[in-house]
């Protein structure tokens, strides 16, 4: 029997148990989105979820590396570069400006990749209207919140 985790009383598990549960919670949902973010966004722009990532961290953050591409992404580098090349032949991806340090190859979006990246919004609007749908804004604007917080923790992780 599955229970619906938002009606789940928790207050009289111990805490640690309860951050195990939801460190659970978030790995499956990090496991799951997938699925969505791939049929809802990828698929309609002809891109694999390696390319709409690299997509994504290039209009999100601007001129990066592939070493850089590949640690923001938990991909490999060997897949990165792989996209990179794809997406380079596609006419979406070029090499930076910043070519001074000859080991350090950053990439950027071209103005089709721009495009495309523009193109990513209204198809993520629409997945995220599905998946939140039902949950009220101000439990929308806590998860925000609360994945901010922890997306800083990870970022400090030292292992």
């Amino acid at each position: 029997m599955s229970v619906d985790p938002a009606i789940t009383d928790a207050s009289d598990t111990p805490t640690f148990e309860r951050d195990v549960a939801l460190l659970v919670d978030l790995l499956k949902l990090g496991t799951f989105i997938g699925t969505p973010m791939r049929e809802g966004v990828a698929d309609p722009l002809g891109l694999t979820t390696t390319d709409l990532r690299i997509v994504l961290a290039l209009g999100g953050e601007g001129e990066l590396a592939g070493h850089d591409l590949s640690e923001i992404m938990g991909v490999p580098p060997m897949n990165v570069s792989r996209a990179i090349g794809v997406l380079t032949e596609r006419g979406l991806v070029e090499p930076g400006h910043n070519r001074s340090n000859r080991r350090r190859k950053p990439v950027r979006l071209t103005e089709a990749g721009e495009a495309l990246f523009a193109q990513t919004v209204p198809a993520m609007e629409r997945v995220g209207a599905d998946l939140f749908k039902g949950v009220p804004q101000r439990d929308r604007d806590a998860f925000r919140r609360v994945a901010a917080a922890v997306l800083v923790r990870i970022g400090r992780w030292g292992g």
